[in-house]
């Protein structure tokens, strides 16, 4: 499912409301389409604000169980020694 979410108050000194409006798994451009609308009539001068879009998609949600990994989960964001060179070479090797 794909929402798009906005707050909107119906005067400039009321409570802003949060609404919002659900699109099929399939209906992205549509979604985009009815943001894009709402961003429009902000600019028209309307009191709409805060438009964001959220999806949960069935085949984009991860496995259960992923915050609690196995002890041999072994992810690191450095290098384990910064001497071992990341990446392909490109163009002639130095020295030849």
């Amino acid at each position: 499912m794909i929402v798009v979410y906005w707050l909107e108050r119906e005067s400039a000194d009321a409570a802003a409301q949060s609404r919002h409006a659900e699109f099929a798994q399939d209906a992205l451009s549509a979604a985009l389409r009815f943001a894009e609308e709402l961003r429009a009539r902000r600019t028209s001068g309307e009191a709409i604000s805060h438009v964001s879009i959220q999806s949960e998609l069935p085949q984009s949600v991860g496995r259960a169980g992923v915050a609690d990994p196995s002890a041999d989960y072994a992810h690191y964001k450095r290098r384990i020694d910064p001497a071992i060179p990341l990446g392909r070479p490109s163009g002639e090797p130095k020295g030849e």
